[in-house]
């Protein structure tokens, strides 16, 4: 029995086409985050998908039991239910572990139009999973949380006030191997990244443009922090994913 979804959190989904759009949030976060890209993508015409995460927008109870491979099974889930009802091209985009799912999502279906990442998690971070390893043998399950890293004091993300270490090391667990496998991403890549990101190291963003082997775009997010679709720059990103978007399915 899980707890009720959160006002806010909910999943949401847009009819539209024949393109789509997959939309995907981060860590501990909620589709609340993506909520402003998902309508504007919609707005755009694209069907979109933007799904709730296993173990997300309840409780931190709730996720304590989730793990990489339920959020990876439930991206895939949503991807053919978009697939399933927007017969033309599709586009996925994701912030912070979203991005990492999305990479992991082109890694595995070439046929993807492209991808946009915002402030993506892509590589082994070992001191993460050393801290967490060490707070679990003290007996903690959680640790302080990591939402709402945003520059606009106006602006709050509706994220967990804690974060879950066994789901964290699960993460951490799985990002070498999506790391690893960037060379076989040959789509259409949009990056965007924050200079000031206190939960994802910008060089992840610099290692995925470099890793990927299809064309890159980069756009600098310089007024945002890491929930930067909820930040001063969040028109910015809007526009940029929207007209890429546009482009990639275009013809």
């Amino acid at each position: 029995m899980t707890d009720p979804i959160l006002p806010g959190a909910e999943p949401w989904s847009a009819p539209g086409g024949p393109n789509g759009a997959l939309v995907l949030h981060g860590f501990t976060g909620s589709p609340h985050s993506m909520r402003g890209l998902a309508e504007a993508l919609a707005g755009a015409g694209f069907g979109v998908e933007l799904p709730l995460l296993p173990g997300h927008g309840t409780s931190v109870d709730d996720m304590l039991t989730t793990s990489w491979d339920d959020w990876s099974a439930a991206a895939e889930a949503a991807y053919q239910r978009l697939v399933g009802r927007c017969p033309g091209k599709v586009i996925v985009t994701g912030l912070s572990m979203g991005g990492t799912l999305t990479l992991w999502l082109a890694e595995r279906h070439p046929e993807i139009a492209g991808i946009a990442l915002v402030n993506a998690a892509a590589q082994d971070q070992p001191g993460l999973r050393e801290l967490a390893e060490a707070l679990l043998a003290g007996g903690d399950q959680t640790m302080d949380g990591i939402g709402s890293d945003i520059a606009d004091p106006d602006s709050t993300e509706l994220a967990y006030d804690r974060t879950p270490l066994l789901p964290l090391e699960s993460l951490a667990d799985a990002l070498p191997a999506v790391s690893g496998s960037l060379g076989s991403v040959q789509c259409p890549t949009l990056v965007l990244n924050s200079p000031q990101d206190h939960v994802v190291p910008p060089g992840d963003s610099d290692a995925i443009a470099a890793g990927v082997s299809g064309p890159v775009e980069r756009v600098t997010l310089e007024r945002s922090f890491h929930v930067a679709t909820l930040d001063y720059d969040k028109d910015l990103i809007n526009q940029s994913v929207v007209d890429f978007a546009n482009k990639v399915t275009a013809g």
